[in-house]
């Protein structure tokens, strides 16, 4: 899914275009023991309430493509037999009616997902009357091709509230706060099936996780049978190492330095493309090679490539490039320049020392001093 479909799912979760047909919850202590479970048509709740669910379920589609948000697939394997696809099929086509179908969902995910704490099993069933797209591009709220089921699943915190005091208007006295039990916003989410291609698309899902840097891999791998993709900040490092070994003596300042301006200007061809930028290992051999990695080391770039990414792993552009800063660091000293101007950085050799030099503009601020330059003392 990209950030328009993911947008347009999560629209649909407020009071006006609500499209969600009921809702089942099961409420885990510490102990791993079910306290309660509940299953109840969404519409006949409380105004309040209905908001706060809405909150939450919004809550699993925010956050950036590749970083909080995963596209998974389902391997072969979990599409045949008693796979986790066929279960998540049978929980979707049942509507969440089915009690034996939700008993088995809950223990799943009791014996699969580990937190210390209370927590939430939150899950609801949509059915999304799909609204044509004219050609220009906009959406026809009065034409209808086809309906999008799909099941959210949000896993749910439950935290003691803080102690404290609170102010009693009956009895214009402040006295000790009621602690209560309070639903937090999701840790992990996923929908099922994607919205791929504005419609239905069986075999994928979207994975959410509250922590970008941390995923669940015994949610995605056990529970749900995907493959967990490698997390923004471990693409960024293996991207790193790769760099680092395929130009080898030739890692200069001037050869990183177009490695960064290369994968700008791949961003800005794709332009206003809503999929994410993603590169394979073909287009990882060819930027490198271009930025003057010497063809001796790029004997071993696909070991190394399968090892760091995975052979059929792609690298999202996101992940590896900073669109606002460049930075140069030593340890002693760290310079960021905005990505734009990056080449205004260079290095030279000055009386016998490698050096970075930064020109100077008319503004210079120190320490939030305006101060003014000695050019004359340059000159001499």
């Amino acid at each position: 899914m990209n950030k328009f479909e993911i947008s347009e799912i999560k629209k649909l979760f407020t009071k006006e275009r609500c499209c969600i047909t009921r809702m089942a919850g099961c409420y885990v202590n510490a102990e791993k023991e079910k306290v309660m479970q509940f299953t109840e048509p969404f519409l006949s709740l409380p105004e309040e309430e209905m908001y706060k669910y809405l909150d939450i379920f919004r809550k699993a589609f925010t956050g950036a493509v590749g970083k909080n948000l995963l596209n998974l697939e389902f391997p072969i394997e979990q599409e045949m037999g008693d796979g986790t696809q066929k279960r998540l099929l049978t929980l979707r086509d049942g509507e969440l009616k089915n009690e034996a179908d939700l008993e088995t969902f809950y223990d799943r995910v009791i014996e699969t997902w580990y937190h210390p704490e209370n927590y939430l099993i939150l899950l609801i069933h949509g059915a999304y009357d799909i609204p044509a797209k004219a050609s220009d591009g906009l959406i026809m709220d009065d034409a209808s091709d086809y309906i999008y089921n799909f099941i959210l699943c949000c896993l749910c915190p439950v935290s003691l509230s803080k102690a404290g005091l609170s102010y009693n208007p009956e009895t214009n006295s402040f006295q000790d706060r009621i602690r209560d039990w309070i639903v937090d916003m999701p840790d992990q989410a996923f929908l099922f099936p994607a919205f791929n291609d504005r419609n239905t698309d069986i075999h994928s899902l979207l994975f959410y996780s509250k922590n970008a840097k941390e995923f669940c891999p015994e949610m995605i791998e056990q529970f749900l049978g995907c493959t967990q993709p490698l997390p923004a900040v471990v693409q960024k490092e293996s991207f790193q190492n790769l760099i680092e070994n395929a130009l080898g003596d030739a890692c200069v300042y001037d050869a990183v330095l177009g490695i960064h301006e290369s994968l700008g200007e791949m961003i800005e061809e794709k332009g206003d493309d809503p999929e994410p930028l993603e590169l394979d290992k073909a287009d990882v051999r060819r930027l490198l090679k271009r930025c003057g990695a010497p063809e001796e080391n790029m004997e071993r770039f696909e070991q190394e490539y399968d090892e760091e990414i995975g052979a059929q792993a792609t690298v999202m552009v996101n992940h590896i490039y900073d669109a606002k800063t460049f930075e140069v660091k030593t340890p002693e000293v760290t310079v960021k320049v905005q990505a734009d101007f990056a080449d205004m950085v260079e290095t030279r050799v000055v009386d016998g020392v490698p050096c970075l030099v930064i020109p100077l503009t008319n503004e210079v601020i120190v320490n939030g001093v305006h101060v003014k330059q000695k050019l004359e003392d340059a000159a001499d």
